[in-house]
């Protein structure tokens, strides 16, 4: 426990947990689609096992326009299922639902999804992981994302 709560302070809060990690190549996410992908955790340990396979959800808008969602619900944080046939993600826990965009439609969560930022890189989709998606981080992430595509 104490490991737990001193580590923050060893490594430092200078980002040096984040990385850019493969999602897959282009054609995995087809244009006007929303798949499910995962990813392995840069900051993982030899026992986390499974648990470091985080899943994330992945829009292609157009071309090489995508948007990468956290699945976790902005409210509580529970796991969010895409609904193809009505274009929307929907909380089960409290009933949130998103936009296809991951904006907030309906129900408690504060804001919308947190969103990864992105690259391509050599016909592949990268993002950049290793932060929880927390309200604290989103704005400046949502910033980045921009910035690693302009």
């Amino acid at each position: 426990m104490i490991g737990y709560l001193v580590s923050p302070i060893v490594r430092g809060s200078g980002g040096k947990y984040r990385e850019w990690v493969d999602l897959g190549a282009l054609d995995e996410f087809p244009e006007g689609q929303t798949r499910l992908a995962t990813y392995k955790n840069p900051i993982s340990n030899a026992w986390d096992g499974q648990t470091d396979n985080l899943p994330c959800w992945v829009r292609r808008i157009q071309g090489g326009q995508f948007q990468v969602f956290a699945i976790n619900c902005a409210h509580l944080g529970c796991p969010v299922r895409w609904f193809p046939q009505s274009g929307l993600f929907m909380c089960p826990c409290h009933g949130g639902v998103y936009y296809q965009d991951g904006s907030v439609a309906s129900g408690p969560p504060p804001r919308g999804l947190f969103q990864y930022p992105y690259k391509v890189v050599d016909g592949r989709l990268m993002i950049e992981a290793g932060q929880l998606p927390t309200l604290s981080t989103h704005a400046s992430l949502v910033k980045r994302s921009k910035e690693c595509q302009g």
